[in-house]
């Protein structure tokens, strides 16, 4: 004879409680498909946002290009403003709409070979009677104070601009081919104005100007 109890068997109220929560802890599951329409639909997206990206940089590149030029500073001719190594940012829209001006850095095919690029400073403008003599600069007969220079040049000269050029020195007188060696830079050989050094570090900032106005001989002056 069976003497256990029959409800014996029967699950208690906490073990049934457990289950159910055994139950619940089962995460649902669900398979979902991708179909190769989808899979190549996701693979043109992630082609054509590739593309986007590339055409974007391209343009930002050619952009930056037409505006701008990065040039590397060569040699000691425009010692203490600009060091061997340096580079140097050029605003090649600077001149679109507007002549250099006086005390203007700029960069420039050479004239004895347009392969070459310069960077000089611009110091007389077209029309003005350039004169060395001294030591000192003169502009139409007054005295042009630069504060940048090395040391005073060591050499004499006399020279007027011609219309559509400028004369360019390096501030570095006595160490530079310029003007005072092969004439005066004609408009059309400008690349643009230096804006900005950006190498190396230690030396980052925007390229200082000089304002070097110098005022004209007056009438009773040129008498004297």
């Amino acid at each position: 004879m069976n003497t256990s109890d029959p409800l014996s068997s029967s699950p208690t109220t906490k073990e049934m409680s457990s289950a159910q929560t055994e139950v619940q802890l089962v995460p649902d599951e669900t398979i979902v498909e991708v179909s190769d329409a989808q899979r190549k639909e996701g693979l043109m997206r992630f082609f054509f946002d590739v593309l986007e990206t590339l055409v974007i940089s391209l343009l930002l590149f050619a952009g930056v290009n037409l505006i701008s030029a990065r040039i590397r500073v060569e040699g000691f001719s425009m010692e203490p403003t600009f060091h061997n190594g340096e580079l140097v940012i050029v605003n090649k829209l600077a001149y679109r709409f507007s002549l250099p001006q006086r005390g203007d850095v700029v960069i420039f095919h050479y004239p004895r070979n347009p392969q070459e690029e310069f960077i000089k400073r611009v110091i007389g403008l077209p029309g003005e009677q350039i004169s060395v003599r001294n030591g000192k600069v003169f502009i139409n007969g007054q005295e042009l104070e630069e504060p940048y220079i090395t040391s005073p040049p060591n050499y004499t000269l006399e020279a007027i601009v011609p219309d559509g050029t400028v004369y360019v020195l390096g501030d570095n007188r006595n160490n530079s081919s310029d003007s005072h060696n092969w004439g005066s830079l004609p408009l059309d050989m400008i690349i643009g104005k230096a804006v900005f050094v950006y190498w190396p570090p230690s030396n980052i900032g925007v390229v200082k100007h000089y304002d070097l106005q110098v005022k004209e001989k007056t009438a009773s002056a040129a008498q004297e």
